[in-house]
C-alpha cells in the first residue's frame, strides 16, 4: 500500500516565487497574444514588446531616470511628513482621553474629505511648486496611518495591562513594554496602506501644474497619443508600490517574530 502523500507536500516542489509569478506571466502572454493577432491595436495599448523597446529609449536617453528620481523624492518627503504627523496624532489621541477628546474627532472630520479635492485649495496656498504635492502625499499617508496606530494602542489586551502592573510597571513602563508593541501590527498595517496611498496622492499630484517626474511624462504622452509611454509610467508606479510592500513586509517579518501568525495550507 502506497503512502497517502499530503496535497501540501505536493505544492513544496514548486518554488513559492515562482507560483507567485505565474499569474503575472499567463496576464502578459495573454497581452501579448491578443496585441499579436489584432485583437489589441496600439493605438488603443501598445504590445509589451513595443512598451520594453519605449521604456529602453527612455532609460537611453535619460528621461526616465529623472523622473523617478524626481517623484522619489517627493514621495519620500510626503511619507515622512505623513507618517510623523499621523503618528504623532495617533499616539496623543490614543495614549490620553484628554488627547482623544480634542484630536479624535477633527481627524476623523477631515478624513472623510478626499484630499484629492483639496488640490486647488493647497494651490491657492502654497503656490505652484513643490509644496502642494507634497502636502498631498502627506495627508493621503497619515490619515490610514492615524487610525491603524490608534486602534492598535486601543485595542492592547487589558490583561496585558494588569500583568505589566502586577509586575511594577508604572505609566510609562506600560506604554514601553505592552502599549507600543501591542500597537505595532497594526501600525505596520497601517503603514502598507498609507505606502499604498501615498503612490495614488502622487499621481494626482503630479497631474498638476508639474514639469518634472513621471506625472509629467504621463501628460506628455497623453498630448501625442503615446499610450506606450504611458504604460511605461504606469509600470513603474507599480513597481515603487510593489518594493515599498516589500520594504514593509520584511520590518513584519523583522519587528513582529514574537507573534505567531496562520501562513496558510
Amino acid at each position: 500500500m502506497e503512502p497517502i502523500t499530503p496535497v501540501s507536500a505536493g505544492r513544496r516542489r514548486v518554488p513559492r516565487w515562482l507560483r507567485r509569478l505565474s499569474g503575472p506571466a499567463l496576464l502578459l502572454a495573454l497581452w501579448q497574444l491578443l496585441s499579436a493577432t489584432g485583437v489589441l491595436r496600439d493605438d488603443v495599448l501598445a504590445s509589451p514588446g513595443t512598451i520594453a523597446s519605449v521604456a529602453g529609449d527612455l532609460i537611453a536617453d535619460g528621461s526616465l531616470p529623472d523622473a523617478m528620481l524626481t517623484s522619489l523624492q517627493r514621495v519620500a518627503v510626503g511619507i515622512l511628513a505623513g507618517a510623523l504627523a499621523g503618528t504623532a496624532l495617533a499616539l496623543v489621541s490614543g495614549l490620553f482621553r484628554l488627547g482623544e477628546d480634542l484630536v479624535d474627532a477633527s481627524v476623523q472630520m477631515l478624513r472623510t474629505v478626499p484630499f484629492v479635492g483639496l488640490i486647488p485649495l493647497l494651490i491657492i496656498w502654497f503656490g505652484i511648486g513643490e509644496a502642494p504635492k507634497i502636502a498631498i502625499i502627506a495627508l493621503g499617508v497619515s490619515f490610514p496611518l492615524y487610525l491603524n496606530v490608534y486602534a492598535g494602542i486601543r485595542g492592547v489586551d487589558s490583561q496585558l495591562i494588569e500583568a505589566g502592573q502586577a509586575l511594577g510597571l508604572g505609566r510609562w513602563g506600560l506604554v514601553r513594554h505592552v502599549v507600543l508593541p501591542g500597537a505595532l501590527p497594526s501600525a505596520l498595517t497601517g503603514l502598507r496602506f498609507s505606502l499604498g496611498i501615498a503612490w495614488l496622492a502622487l499621481v494626482f499630484a503630479e497631474q498638476v501644474n508639474t514639469d518634472s517626474g513621471i506625472g509629467f511624462l504621463m501628460i506628455q504622452a497623453r498630448e501625442f497619443l503615446r499610450t506606450d509611454v504611458i504604460v511605461v509610467c504606469l509600470i513603474v508606479y507599480a513597481c515603487f508600490g510593489i518594493a515599498a510592500d516589500i520594504v514593509v513586509r520584511t520590518l513584519e517579518r523583522l519587528l513582529l517574530q514574537w507573534r505567531p501568525t496562520f501562513t496558510g495550507k
